[in-house]
C-alpha cells in the first residue's frame, strides 16, 4: 500500500458553524498512509440545511467565500489538497477560481432546493463545461435523473456514496444511472453489498476511494476498499489514479 499515491477524493474541512479544521484531519489521513485529499466546504457554511424554506442573503453568500478561501488557504508539506467549489444558488460562477479541481452540487430531500430554472445555473454549469470540472452531485433521485438528463448530460458526474443518499444505489442502477460513461461514483460511507455489486457489473476506472470525514473515518473507509482485493492497477485506480484523471491533474 505503501507505494500506492492515496487520494481520499471527498471529505469536509471548515471552522465557521462547524470545528472541522483541518490540523485534526491531517494525522487521520497520515496515519492511514494518504497523501491527498479532495477538501469540500461543510454543508453548515453553504446554507441552512435545516430550513426547507431558506433565503440566500449576501450574508451567507460571504460565509460561502470565507469557506472556499479556507480551502485555497490550506498548505500541507505531506497531504496535498484538492478544493472542490460547493455552488449554492447564487451559481457564483465568477467566484469559480483556477484552482479549483471539481464543483460539490449537494442537498438532501428535507433541505432547500436548487433554483434550477435560475438562468444562472445554465450560465454556471456553462462555465463548468468550459472548465471540464467534474461534478461532485448529490441529490435527490427525481433531480438527480432531471440534473443528468435535461441539464448536464454530457458533463462528468460523480455520484458521492455509491448513490445511497441519492435514492439509493439500486434505484439509481435499475435508472441506469452507473452505465453511463461519464458517471463516476465514490466509495465513502457506501454499503459493503453495493460497492461490491458495483466491481461486479461496472468499470472500476469509474470509481473513487473517499471517506466524507467526519462522516467516515479515512482507515476504515480505506480498509473496506482495499478489501475488495482489486488487482493492482485497478485499485491504483481506484485509491488515486481516477481522480487524478477526472479531474486533469498531473500523476
Amino acid at each position: 500500500m505503501e507505494s500506492y499515491r492515496i487520494i481520499d477524493s471527498h471529505l469536509h474541512t471548515g471552522v465557521q458553524h462547524v470545528s472541522w479544521g483541518w490540523e485534526g484531519i491531517r494525522p487521520l489521513l497520515l496515519e492511514a498512509g494518504i497523501s491527498g485529499a479532495g477538501v469540500i466546504p461543510p454543508v453548515e457554511d453553504v446554507y441552512d440545511r435545516h430550513h426547507r424554506g431558506f433565503k440566500d442573503t449576501p450574508q451567507w453568500q460571504a460565509c460561502r467565500r470565507r469557506a472556499h478561501q479556507y480551502l485555497l488557504a490550506l498548505t500541507d508539506p505531506e497531504v496535498r489538497t484538492f478544493p472542490y467549489f460547493f455552488v449554492w444558488n447564487d451559481f457564483a460562477r465568477e467566484d469559480l477560481a483556477p484552482e479549483f479541481v471539481a464543483v460539490k452540487w449537494h442537498r438532501h430531500p428535507d433541505e432547500p432546493e436548487y433554483h434550477y430554472h435560475d438562468p444562472r445555473c445554465r450560465e454556471f454549469l456553462d462555465a463548468v463545461r468550459r472548465r471540464r470540472l467534474p461534478i461532485l452531485l448529490e441529490e435527490s433521485l427525481e433531480n438527480t435523473l432531471f440534473f443528468l438528463n435535461e441539464l448536464a448530460g454530457d458533463l462528468t458526474v460523480i455520484i458521492p456514496h455509491l448513490g445511497a443518499l441519492s435514492g439509493g444505489y439500486t434505484a439509481l442502477r435499475q435508472a441506469g444511472v452507473f452505465a453511463r460513461p461519464n458517471i463516476y461514483a465514490d466509495t465513502a460511507v457506501s454499503e459493503p453489498g453495493a460497492l461490491e455489486d458495483y466491481v461486479s457489473r461496472y468499470r472500476v476506472s469509474r470509481l473513487m476511494f473517499a471517506s466524507d470525514y467526519p462522516f467516515g473515518h479515512p482507515a476504515a473507509e480505506l480498509a473496506k476498499v482495499l478489501s475488495l482485493n482489486l488487482p493492482d492497477a485497478q485499485m491504483r485506480g481506484v485509491l488515486g489514479d481516477n481522480f487524478r484523471r477526472v479531474c486533469g491533474l498531473e500523476n
